[in-house]
């Protein structure tokens, strides 16, 4: 579970491993500044292109929100354990319609049985490499909002069908595609609304629909799939931890469009997974020190990782 071991010692991955309540804290406050910020941008110079932008940084930042959870999911977003669950849930996971208990029990088992045919997430990157014109088809549907109107409506159906049934309920906890299903949806459904409705409330009235429902449905829809396929799409089929993942190097423009919070460092963080995002590129520093950088499945860039999967 912690390959990381075989490379880095005990004081070392301590080390990498400390966790930190203020920088908790300032990524929590710093994902919402953008969103909210981006709002603000186009308020005060509303026209097409702050319009745009406001678009594709908010829906990077509900993938940065993902991420956080992610962290939360493996107690590494704060050092305080209550703070921590409380901030993965409600901060970070209700408002992408996402629930941080089913989360956490799916990934955890992707991460024991990363590539194998156990991994839950083995369907999403066992297709890839594709051809250009399925991947084509595949970013169009996502920035078009079909991907995100069947999401969404599945997992209202997924929701009703699970209702009251905890036998059903155990068993699509081991469905990846129900990784960030709540059985209780509609607590989601409430935060989600709640981050809408505040945001006509502070602007005009359908401020909500494009800055939070159109973000969602488009440009998150589309950053996620990139980022599940420079993870693992297209890479060994094996237990080995450093050729069954991608870490994916990533410039100022493709940390805010594409890969907030250190996300792009994955093989490092399957390495050792409950280090912080933020201190993952010091893990990718310690990897590269102790001489297996050049072991290490990395792309120079999310071009390349998508050139890989088939585009």
């Amino acid at each position: 579970m912690t390959p990381g071991k075989a490379y880095l010692d005990a004081d070392a991955i301590h080390r990498l491993a400390g966790r930190s309540d203020a920088m908790g804290a300032w990524l929590v406050v710093h994902c919402w500044g953008v969103i909210f910020g981006a709002v603000a941008l186009f308020a005060l110079w509303p026209n097409p292109l702050t319009f745009l932008l406001a678009v594709v940084l908010i829906g990077s930042r509900q993938l940065g929100l993902a991420i956080l959870m992610h962290d939360a999911a493996h107690n590494a977003l704060f050092n305080n354990r209550r703070i921590n669950e409380f901030a993965g849930e409600w901060l970070c996971g209700r408002p992408i319609l996402a629930e941080l208990a089913s989360y956490r029990h799916y990934h955890l088992t992707h991460h024991r049985y990363t590539q194998t045919e156990k991994d839950p997430d083995l369907v999403l990157s066992a297709k890839f490499p594709t051809s250009h014109a399925s991947l084509r088809r595949k970013f169009i549907r996502d920035l078009t909002g079909q991907t995100g109107v069947r999401q969404v409506v599945g997992q209202i159906v997924m929701s009703f069908r699970l209702a009251g049934d905890d036998d059903a309920i155990a068993a699509a906890t081991e469905d990846a595609a129900l990784a960030f299903k709540a059985r209780d949806l509609w607590k989601s459904l409430l935060v989600f609304l709640g981050v809408a409705l505040l945001m006509s409330t502070l602007g005009q009235w359908w401020y909500g629909l494009a800055f939070w429902l159109l973000p969602y449905l488009t440009w998150f829809q589309l950053v996620l799939r990139i980022r599940n396929i420079a993870e693992h799409g297209a890479t060994e089929q094996s237990e080995d931890p450093l050729r069954n993942v991608r870490t994916t190097r990533a410039g100022p423009i493709a940390r805010a469009l594409l890969a907030p919070y250190w996300v792009n460092y994955h093989l490092e963080h399957h390495m050792i997974m409950h280090v912080p995002c933020w201190r993952l590129p010091d893990l990718h520093r310690a990897l590269c020190d102790a001489g297996i950088g050049d072991r290490m499945r990395i792309s120079p860039n999310y071009g390349r990782a998508l050139a890989e999967a088939g585009w």
